[in-house]
């Protein structure tokens, strides 16, 4: 397949679709062979209708009504029960394919880097796990079967209508070109309308999402007004949106459910001339009748149809867009999986984010941290010491110089196991709505529960662990609701721990705790730490003051480096700071 070709075969929803389809195609065969026998099973009642006006009421065979009747009731018996098991498939297979795509959504998003969520909001990722995976759910699983069907009936209606009367068949299919004119212009119109919709949609999504995450903001300083208008503002947007849709309905079903009911006035006209004229009898007549809903409904539902496809192209468009999108981030490994020692050294390393090329966050940052040791980080806000660390997990890989781990570039590392062997406590923390002790285990399964709160004393968390009325077994709420932020950051370094990484990155882990219980924490560290690298970002010169080397970060650049001792001697940023932290903490000057 050539690249004009693979694009075409891309940019073709009902292509992209069948590739989920596809998978059921038992069932999709069954549900087109019944949709054929109830196609064929809809001719009998008509005919019969007619029969009986000729055969039984005019020619007075009154034996063949009960016969004819059976028959009839039998049919349309057959018809429920055939449709019943189409319907059935049809929405089997939706389900397949909304499942399917579903996981290959979820899927990509674990494949996603941080470039990615950081321009597309959670509410918008929603929308299209939801709404729009039910758009195509809904076409697969209820329009394409009445697409199919409508097509059916109207074709053979107009086949056996034509072998009753050809020129009142004729009158009939005339209104067709306009009714298919009808149909192509509002197709046209309802596209670019239901994609705004499901923008709109996403937009509110978001809007509702941040809201509920953020409700503790919200009520700190009492913004509900101000959210709830700023909620009607997109609430209306999206009212808005959807009364546009309408408003394309209200322009093209009037015109197509009038041109389908006259269809009745031209069978009564000119059906009626016919039988007066004995051009067909009284039973044709009403056979004609009998099949006219087989024009007209798929008339009737054409411009709901054309709504439902619009719908579901609208939503392709919004989920083929997000499996499409590719991470900044790609695993092109030159080297086997295996273990990583923990020497870490940036060679001339520059980096800045995508969304500003020009702006440099860390400028020309060389150092080198042996196995075992320990890298403390200070700087003011912004000046670069988280990113400094996302660098090492390769999260975001570096603009100019190089990575290395064990003397090897990160990016000929597989991503994987790097990742596996590296953990890094942030500052946003996160739990999960789980229990303290699976949020523990969550990056190694098989920690036994004596190793997991051995790993809890270190972070001084097994006390109040205990304490709580389920111990371990206690569930957290969402983001950890329930626990303080000094809770969360000791059950953060816990799950660290647990999962024993060759580097360990500590990233402001103790801000929220007092000074003697980060004290204490620091002592426990050190004695399990001595086989790990370790970086330390902290804020306070205590988290720092034992570490091997520290580094001193302003602007993105590293402006001083070395020991507590050489760095309080060189009477610098890190010597003001450390002043400036002794004159409030006289158990710092203590310890000197």
């Amino acid at each position: 397949m050539d690249a004009v070709q693979l694009w075409r075969k891309l940019m073709n929803p009902y292509t992209w679709v069948w590739q989920y389809a596809r998978k059921s195609r038992g069932l999709i065969i069954w549900a087109v062979v019944l949709i054929l026998v109830n196609a064929a099973g809809i001719v009998v009642v008509p005919i019969l209708s007619g029969m009986i006006v000729d055969q039984v009421i005019d020619e007075g065979h009154t034996d063949r009504l009960v016969p004819m009747l059976l028959i009839m009731i039998g049919v349309t018996l057959g018809r429920t029960i055939v449709r019943y098991i189409y319907e059935v498939c049809c929405e089997q297979v939706g389900q397949n394919a909304l499942f399917d795509i579903r996981h290959d959504l979820f899927a990509k998003l674990q494949s996603l880097d941080f470039n990615f969520f950081n321009t597309v909001r959670t509410g918008d990722i929603m929308a299209r796990l939801t709404g729009d995976t039910d758009a195509i759910r809904h076409m697969i699983a209820w329009v394409s079967y009445n697409v199919v069907e409508c097509i059916l009936w109207f074709f053979t209606a107009v086949a056996v209508m034509a072998t009753i009367n050809v020129p009142l068949m004729l009158a009939l299919v005339v209104v067709t070109p306009l009714i298919g004119w009808l149909t192509f212009k509002m197709s046209n119109e309802a596209h670019p309308v239901f994609f705004e919709i499901r923008q709109s949609f996403a937009r509110l999504n978001a809007m509702v999402e941040e809201n509920i995450s953020g409700n503790r903001v919200v009520k700190a300083f009492a913004r509900e007004p101000f959210e709830i208008e700023k909620f009607e503002h997109l609430n209306d947007d999206y009212k808005q949106q959807n009364m546009n849709s309408a408003a394309v309905s209200r322009r093209y079903l009037p015109p197509l459910d009038f041109l389908a009911s006259f269809l009745s006035v031209i069978v009564l006209l000119i059906g009626g001339a016919f039988v007066i004229g004995g051009q067909m009898s009284l039973g044709d007549l009403v056979t004609f009748n009998g099949f006219l809903w087989m024009l007209n409904q798929p008339m009737r539902m054409s411009g709901w149809l054309v709504n439902d496809i619009q719908r579901f192209s609208a939503a392709t468009v919004k989920i083929r867009s997000m499996l499409g999108a590719k991470p900044a981030i790609v695993s092109t490994p030159t080297v086997a999986a295996k273990q990583l020692q923990g020497k870490v050294q940036f060679d001339h390393v520059s980096f800045a984010y995508p969304d500003a090329p020009d702006t440099n966050v860390l400028t020309d940052i060389n150092f080198t941290v042996e196995p075992g040791q320990t890298l403390g980080i200070l700087g003011e806000t912004g000046a670069g010491k988280s990113t400094l660390m996302n660098l090492i997990t390769r999260f975001y890989d570096p603009t100019e110089g190089h990575v290395k781990l064990d003397g090897i570039d990160a990016r000929d590392w597989p991503v994987a196991t790097l990742r596996d062997q590296i953990t890094i406590v942030m500052q946003d923390l996160f739990l999960f709505s789980d229990t303290i002790q699976d949020n523990i285990s969550y990056g190694n399964h098989t920690a036994t529960p004596p190793f997991i709160q051995e790993m809890a004393t270190v972070a001084d968390a097994n006390e109040f662990i205990a304490a709580m009325p389920e111990g371990y077994d206690t569930v957290v709420g969402e983001r950890g609701v329930g626990l303080s932020g000094g809770q969360k950051q000791r059950i953060s370094l816990t799950r660290a721990l647990v999962k024993d990484p060759k580097i360990l990155i500590l990233d402001d882990t103790t801000s929220a705790l007092d000074m003697e219980t980060e004290a204490a924490i620091q002592t426990r560290l050190g004695n399990i730490t001595n086989q790990k690298t370790v970086f330390v970002i902290a804020s306070r010169i205590s988290s720092l003051r034992h570490a091997d080397q520290i580094i001193v970060l302003r602007h993105g650049r590293i402006v001083e480096r070395g020991t507590h001792d050489q760095l309080v001697a060189a009477n610098g940023y890190y010597a003001e700071t450390y002043r400036r932290q002794l004159g409030n903490n006289a158990d710092l000057k203590g310890g000197e």
